[in-house]
Formats: C-alpha cells, structure tokens, sequence
C-alpha cells in the first residue's frame, strides 16, 4: 500500500483536508527540488505532486509549460525525477509523493532501462524511489488497466483527472481502475487559466463521488488562501501548481524554499480555519 490513503484516513479523522502542492521537477534550480519540498512539508503541505517535464505538455499552461521548458534545458528528466524523490526519501519517510506527466517520458524509461523484469523498469525503479502515486494525463482509463495492476502490486496508486466535462461513463471508467484519489479539474482549459467557478465544483463533486469511493482533489484555478478555503469545505484535498510555480520563479536560490513554505502556510491556515 502507498502512503497516499492512509494520509487521507489520517485528515478524514482528524476533519482536515489535504493540501497538495505541485512543482516541476528541477524549476526552478536543477538542485533545488528536494529542499522545496521539505519546505512544502513543513508549510502544511500533506501529499506533493512533482510535474515530470515534458517537451509537448497538453494539459499544462504557459507558466508550467514555461518550467518545464527550463527544466528540460537543465537536463531534467525522468532518472534525475526519481533522484529526487530518493533524496527527498533520505529525511521524510512519510509524506506520499505523485509523479505528474505524460506518458512519453514513463514509455521512454521503459525502453531505455529494460531490464527483462516482468514488472516495467518505470514502476520498479519508482517504487524503490520512495514514490507513492502516478498521475498520467494522457492514459485513458479504458487502455490502462494492466498499467493500473502493475502500479498497485508494486505499492503505487495510479491517479486520473476529471473535468467538468466528464460523462457518468467516464467516471465510472476511473472508478474501476483509480486508487489514491482522483483529481478533479475544475475548469475547461489548461494548468491555470480562467477564474475558478466555486458553485460548479460544488454542484460536481457528489456526482463524481456516486462513482469514485475514494478521495476527489479540485485544483486548476486555486491561487489564494479564501478560494481555498471555499473549495475545501467540498472537496477532500486542495491542489495549487501554478501559483506556486509563479511565486518561486523570480527568487533567488536561497529564497525559493522559504517563498513556497510562506505560501502554503497561508493556504494551510486557511484550510484549517
């Protein structure tokens, strides 16, 4: 089992929502990501998503679509990904971690460090890694049922996006195959466009809950500490990725960590208001 469902098991008893943070891996130092998310951690962060980069992200907007470009200029890849989660793992024991991508980079690791294993090179090596979930934006549920196997026997929950546009079908595609929690993309479009619309989400969340049985996150447009507020009084966890990115892009090496802990022990004060 990944860390990621006794996480919420924990916050559900204690009348808490979970906090997620996402950042690109490598943005927007190469070496700085295991820091951040230390820094995340002790800013009231409960699971931390970490963006793979990726050279033609779909779903991403301009300012992800801009770290990952910055990351991939560093050399950021998938095996220097999972060095970070290690490293990560070397202090925090605990804290679930989600890979967030595409499934360019997971099939390109697999041909590159096939190792005649039954189980895929990817899912091996990230569960040794310390990784605790994967959310890949461009496996549909009904092509992934073998992928979603392979994850869970190793420990790993595989995690999808709704959006509003979902159809009951669709969620019940992903309830036969999500584990850990899904992701609802509360607005039509890219990684932070358009103003959040907290009534909608509101009016979706028991419908995806009368086929999802586990945890529903909202993010795309959470930017503040009050629309947080607002979103967890719905939903189970609060996810906030381009904000984030935004806030640490023009800080020097040494105030990237400190910025990003600010932040989110803002938006933890709120959530837990």
């Amino acid at each position: 089992m990944s860390r990621i469902a006794p996480t919420f098991a924990a916050l559900r008893a204690q009348g808490r929502k979970a906090l997620i943070p996402y950042v690109t891996a490598g943005f927007p130092f190469p070496d700085v990501t295991p820091e951040l998310m230390h820094a995340f951690v002790a800013g009231g962060a409960d699971v931390i998503e970490l963006g793979v980069p990726f050279s033609d992200p779909s779903a991403d907007g301009p300012v992800i679509q801009k770290a990952g470009d910055k990351a991939l200029a560093a050399g950021i890849g998938m095996v220097q990904v999972l060095a970070m989660v290690r490293s990560f793992r070397q202090q925090d024991n605990s804290t679930p971690v989600v890979l967030m991508g595409y499934a360019n980079p997971v099939e390109r690791y697999n041909q590159k460090h096939d190792r005649g294993d039954a189980k895929s090179a990817f899912v091996l090596d990230a569960a040794a890694a310390g990784v605790d979930g994967v959310l890949v934006v461009d496996y549909p549920p009904e092509e992934c049922e073998d992928f979603a196997s392979e994850l869970k026997s190793a420990g790993l929950d595989l995690i999808f996006l709704l959006a509003p546009t979902s159809t009951d079908e669709r969620m019940q595609q992903v309830a036969r195959v999500a584990s850990g929690y899904v992701y609802y993309v509360s607005l039509k479009g890219v990684t932070g466009s358009g103003a959040l619309d907290t009534a909608a989400v509101e009016a979706m969340l028991p419908r995806i809950r009368a086929h999802v049985n586990v945890p529903v996150g909202v993010g795309f447009g959470i930017r503040d500490a009050a629309t947080a507020r607002i979103i967890g009084q719905v939903a189970d966890a609060v996810v906030i990725g381009s904000k984030i990115i935004e806030l640490i892009d023009a800080q020097p090496r040494d105030q990237v960590a400190p910025v990003a802990q600010k932040f989110l022990r803002e938006i933890r004060t709120a959530l837990d208001s």
